[in-house]
């Protein structure tokens, strides 16, 4: 199976209000997915760890859990 990689662009038209910004954030704290800088000036993210981390932000509420 091929590997598909995106650019910080292809996921700002991916994924819905995300700017360059956000996802250069997301790589200084370590909070995105993982990602691979082939030169200096070269970003990109495999396909499937982009996927894998969205899916694992779902969520079935907005607020904090009830401790009873």
């Amino acid at each position: 199976m091929e590997r598909a990689y995106l650019t910080p662009d292809d996921l700002i038209r991916k994924i819905p209000g995300t700017t360059k910004g956000y996802w250069a954030q997301l790589r200084f704290t370590g909070k995105g997915p993982r990602f691979f800088k082939p030169s200096p000036k070269v970003v990109i993210y495999e396909e499937a760890d982009v996927e894998s981390w969205i899916e694992q932000s779902a969520r079935t509420q907005t607020g904090e859990p009830v401790i009873a």
